[in-house]
């Protein structure tokens, strides 16, 4: 990969170690990983000159359903809760398939690059019979794009005859989804520094699946060295169905489970008590925080104040387009600010710490220690804004913050993966982007003939 410098950084935000914040600077990226951040104007094959923007390591989503874009903002679900919310929209995910995959892929992964977000995780757990190799397709749609993918292979195995949500036509057995699970990660799954292409095992929710499925996929999991995905604690619903079904509250059953531990994540985690914050925290069991959603589905609002005083692991995440309804994690970064101040007063997190949570917090939930920041030795993976903008006058006092203070209206400059520039003036550059809206445009139409 040839070498790329940039030259003329007027502010660069690194979140390191030491929260530090360089000014007019040069930075250089080899082979996909940062080699020098300073004033000197180091050789490289191609040179990009940043002119003053402001530079920000690339936002890393931890949990999302990129298939649901194409259900956003249909208006016979958007007064429901979660529950209501699943049971109507299954109708309409029971007919994914392929040609839906790619699209939405696409669509998703490229809002995220067009906003900043250089790496995408995302739990597919919706498999109709006889729709093959999705999560193979959403991994060619990550490559065209150029965006960093960690993949789940999600699953369900309750269907409504058995006490679950979804239709039986989206419902697999144990023997397959195990089976697909193993090729998935044989074929994809790449552990190395700086990998493009990561996958995690991830079964939809305690009310979707079997205990048996819970136990395989956790054991398969930690045989290959793979990392364990499931929603958990996001409704009251939720939490009286396990304590109906098991006499036991949601994260004690996954504890009997054996999904506790650094290698799992859980999507939303708004009811847990204290306790199980502590158990969190001391097992280092994450959690992706979807704010959004959870206002959008009239959730609830999770303790993130506490968890990061106790040391759980928290990364932020959009959660899927039809409870958000977009891919945009500089929207979430706002959101999520505002909502804990409103919340929470002075013990909320700041707007750097929400930064933070979207980099070095959803980096730390995917198991990667190679992105997240921008520091020599780690990822070239970055996005620059020009503050040049009618809407970030009077934004200069605090770089760190102002994502989360002010917002930043519209799309990012630059986007960078691993040295490559994949956005530049806020268009893609992998990507013919008309035609991939004008194709999303034409597969949703036949989805919903």
């Amino acid at each position: 990969m040839a070498g790329l410098l940039i030259k003329n950084i007027g502010t660069l935000v690194s979140c390191d170690d030491n929260d530090t914040v360089y000014h007019d600077v040069n930075m250089l990226i080899e082979d996909g990983e940062i080699r020098y951040i300073g004033s000197d104007l180091k050789n490289a094959d191609k040179v990009y000159d940043a002119k003053g923007m402001i530079m920000y390591p690339g936002l890393i989503n931890s949990h999302h359903h990129l298939y649901q874009i194409f259900s956003r903002n249909l208006p016979q679900v958007q007064n429901m809760e979660l529950f209501d919310w699943l049971t109507a929209l299954y109708e309409i995910w029971k007919n994914l398939d392929k040609n839906v995959i790619r699209s939405t892929s696409l669509v998703g992964m490229g809002e995220f690059l067009k906003t900043g977000c250089t790496t995408c995780f995302d739990h597919h757990y919706v498999f109709p019979h006889g729709a093959d190799l999705l999560i193979d397709t959403q991994f060619e749609a990550a490559s065209e794009l150029g965006i960093r993918m960690h993949a789940s292979r999600g699953s369900m195995s309750l269907s409504k005859k058995d006490g679950g949500l979804p239709p039986d036509s989206v419902v697999q057995s144990l023997d397959e989804i195990l089976a697909d699970s193993q090729r998935l990660i044989e074929t994809y799954h790449d552990s190395s520094r700086f990998s493009m292409r990561q996958v995690a095992l991830a079964p939809c929710s305690p009310f979707s699946v079997t205990d048996d499925l819970m136990k395989q996929s956790a054991g398969l999991a930690r045989q290959y060295g793979v990392r364990l995905h499931t929603h958990l604690a996001e409704t009251k619903d939720e939490e009286n169905y396990m304590i109906e079904k098991y006499g036991k509250r949601p994260l004690e059953v996954m504890q009997d489970l054996g999904w506790v531990g650094d290698d799992v994540w859980f999507a939303h985690g708004i009811y847990f008590n204290d306790e199980e914050l502590d158990l969190l925290a001391q097992t280092k069991t994450g959690v992706a925080h979807c704010p959004i959603s959870n206002m959008k589905l009239s959730s609830g609002i999770a303790k993130i104040p506490q968890m990061l005083s106790k040391g759980v692991p928290v990364g932020l995440a959009v959660d899927g387009s039809a409870s958000n309804d977009g891919s945009n994690m500089l929207e979430e970064i706002r959101v999520a600010f505002l909502l804990h101040r409103l919340n929470s007063s002075n013990d909320a997190p700041s707007g750097y710490d929400m930064l933070k949570m979207a980099t070095r917090g959803s980096a730390s939930v995917l198991g990667r220690d190679d992105i997240g920041q921008l520091s020599v030795g780690y990822a070239g993976d970055a996005f620059m804004v020009s503050p040049d903008r009618i809407d970030l006058v009077g934004t200069q006092f605090d770089a760190k913050s102002m994502l989360g203070t002010v917002g930043l209206k519209g799309n990012v400059d630059t986007t960078i993966v691993g040295g490559e520039i994949v956005v530049d003036g806020g268009v893609l550059m992998n990507v013919d982007e008309d035609k991939v809206v004008a194709d999303a445009k034409q597969t949703l139409e036949k989805f919903y003939q």
